[in-house]
């Protein structure tokens, strides 16, 4: 299953509703269920494995019309999105460089030119609050499903517009408000319970140590980013549109995807990619896989991988740093067994 997501921002002084510390009531009336993302998922792909192309368009998710259900699925998996890597505590210009493999100390370096580059090792004073508004588009392409002999193709794209507003206060702390196409999706941080609320699904708490919200590390938080990439590894060069840049690897270690097991529901690796423009300095593009086992009430395992391709571009300069002010994103979800 492929989706897509596009986004442009604007940074601009102007009156804001006050994003609501909790759900919101309103949203209650089919907020009821607390089922988790994936049972969205799986009931997504149970429901096109029985239908033909000629129908699909036509297919009901309970009550909800089939463009509805697609919608769900693409808020499911892009509506807040957390990166899968936690934050380390100490700063990224204090690692020691000494006794350390060539991979990590010529990351490290990689590091410190993008710091240079978006302008954040020339800032005096720490930015403490910071929001950003935008306006985005999600777009569900077709769908492929093996049977084992043949693959059929469902669906066309359809696409619905919305907006979003983020804030983020130091430390940890950020809020998220994104509507579309009706649906709203929000979402916070206190800086240690991480929480979202989906209308469909209701409230849940994400398990696990503290995540940044992936869309504040997509060109919005240079700092941010840069503690993301503190362990991380130069696999080497690689060519991104026309851009040549350096690609830096980081995996979640086994005790932060151990503490995310929910349930059935069993993370079984976590892996993020940067890839630095070696002209700019820059981050243009960042791709994260995680990989999911769950426990079907057939007492059967299924494996998940989920993949978030997202370009970065349109970086202006904002109080001395270059922030991005636009970029695309791409989920691919992938059923095993």
């Amino acid at each position: 299953m492929g989706s897509r997501a596009s986004r442009k921002q604007r940074w601009c002084t102007q009156t804001l509703t006050p994003l609501m510390e909790g759900p919101d009531p309103e949203m209650q009336e089919e907020g009821t269920k607390k089922e988790s993302s994936w049972e969205v998922i799986r009931e997504w792909f149970r429901t096109q494995k029985g239908l033909s192309a000629t129908n699909f368009s036509l297919s009901l998710y309970g009550n909800i019309p089939a463009k509805r259900q697609d919608l769900r699925l693409l808020l499911a998996v892009l509506g807040c999105p957390l990166a899968p890597i936690p934050l380390v505590n100490h700063p990224i210009h204090h690692i020691r460089v000494k006794d350390i493999p060539i991979e990590t100390s010529t990351a490290h370096y990689i590091i410190q030119q993008y710091l240079a580059a978006s302008g954040c090792l020339k800032q005096q004073k720490c930015a403490k609050n910071m929001y950003a508004t935008g306006s985005v588009k999600m777009i569900c392409c077709e769908t492929e499903i093996s049977t084992g002999k043949n693959v059929k193709s469902l669906g066309t794209r359809s696409g619905e517009s919305g907006c979003f507003v983020v804030w983020q206060m130091l430390p940890g702390m950020w809020s998220l408000e994104l509507v579309v196409g009706g649906n709203k999706v929000i979402a916070g941080s206190d800086g240690k319970t991480i929480w979202r609320h989906k209308s469909w699904l209701g409230t849940h708490a994400a398990k696990g140590p503290q995540r940044p919200l992936r869309r504040i590390i997509q060109g919005l938080d240079p700092k941010t980013t840069a503690r993301l990439f503190a362990k991380a590894q130069c696999l080497g060069e690689k060519r991104i549109g026309d851009d040549e840049c350096f690609v830096l690897k980081v995996c979640a270690d086994r005790v932060a995807g151990m503490e995310r097991n929910e349930g059935t529901e069993e993370v079984i690796r976590n892996v993020l990619y940067g890839y630095f423009c070696q002209k700019s300095g820059l981050l243009i593009y960042l791709e994260d896989s995680h990989l999911t086992r769950v426990q079907t009430q057939e007492n059967e395992s299924v494996e998940w991988e989920t993949t978030i391709g997202g370009s970065i571009g349109g970086y202006r300069d904002v109080d001395g740093m270059l922030i991005a002010h636009q970029g695309r994103s791409i989920a691919t979800i992938f059923r095993f067994g």
